[in-house]
């Protein structure tokens, strides 16, 4: 069973920067892509990056020029700077790891940015 454990998570005032890892139990190159998404309160879990396994990125409109998804191909892990914060961008945040139709998902971690 993969196992993905997000952390870096935690309060930051809007304007600041965040580093969030997520460490996996099995090779990254396993999966398609990995991905970050994020769940903000009372809405439905959305994307926020994806780095495919050859590499290329993608991101959701609203995080452009201000996140950056990485990895660490000798680590299995998976990283989303996140500069700029801003008070919307509070959520859990999840690492998802992309196999087929199957996405393993971590536990989460609280993204909270004050205003």
């Amino acid at each position: 069973q993969v196992q993905l454990v997000e952390s870096g998570g935690g309060l930051v005032q809007a304007g600041g920067s965040l580093r969030l890892s997520c460490a996996v139990s099995a090779s990254i190159f396993d999966f398609n892509a990995m991905g970050w998404y994020r769940q903000p309160p009372g809405k439905q879990r959305e994307l926020v990056a994806t780095i495919a396994k050859g590499g290329t990125t993608n991101y959701a409109d609203s995080v452009k020029g201000r996140f950056t998804v990485s990895r660490d191909n000798a680590k299995n892990t998976v990283f989303l700077q996140m500069n700029s914060l801003k008070p919307e961008d509070t959520a859990v945040y999840y690492c998802g790891a992309l196999r087929g139709w199957n996405t393993y998902w971590g536990q989460g971690t609280q993204v909270t940015v004050s205003s």
